[in-house]
């Protein structure tokens, strides 16, 4: 019988002391102030890109963007780091759209390295026919994008606010010489 009380104990002992290696590595979550001194926002660029475009009958919503890369100010690998931009008009209280995006994975970035280029795109826009028809629509108004960051199970933390620029990251297609139904004539 001792050998069984033997076998159970060292059981409990590896299983306790197995729990010590993997816990550690779970750290507590960042403060606000521990995210903003590890991170730095850079390359930042807003534009409108195309969600949806039809050419017949004429269709095209654009949907505010941003795009950024972070820098690594901390002396550890920086990894599981989510975004969430939320977009809205400048002058309203509610959200036009937003995204997230668990961006920073399975490849850290380095302390003092850049991470490749993040882009989120909000899941709502404006919707218009042309291009043209967005110069004169009125519901094509000024937006901003607030940012925030969550790491290790931190609250969202706000990084910035960003106005999105009026450049609109799309070209429509030169139109067919030819309707629907007609034939090109060789003359």
């Amino acid at each position: 019988m001792p050998s069984r009380y033997r076998v159970a104990s060292i059981i409990v002992l590896l299983a306790a002391w197995s729990g010590l290696l993997i816990f550690p590595a779970c750290r507590p979550a960042p403060t606000e102030a521990e995210m903003k001194a590890m991170i730095e926002i850079r390359d930042v660029e807003t534009k409108w890109v195309s969600k949806e475009y039809r050419a017949w009958p004429p269709k095209l919503v654009l949907v505010p963007s941003i795009s950024f890369r972070v820098k690594n100010l901390s002396d550890k690998p920086l990894t599981y780091v989510n975004f969430n931009a939320i977009f809205k008009f400048k002058d309203d209280q509610e959200n036009l759209g937003d995204c997230f995006l668990a961006a920073i994975r399975r490849t850290p970035v380095p302390p003092g390295g850049m991470s490749p280029v993040i882009l989120l795109v909000s899941n709502f826009g404006v919707e218009g026919k042309t291009l043209a028809s967005f110069e004169n629509n009125p519901m094509w108004k000024p937006v901003i994008i607030k940012l925030f960051a969550q790491n290790r199970g931190s609250d969202h933390i706000l990084l910035g606010t960003y106005p999105c620029s009026k450049t609109i990251d799309f070209t429509e297609p030169a139109p067919a010489e030819t309707g629907p139904g007609e034939k090109k004539s060789n003359q």
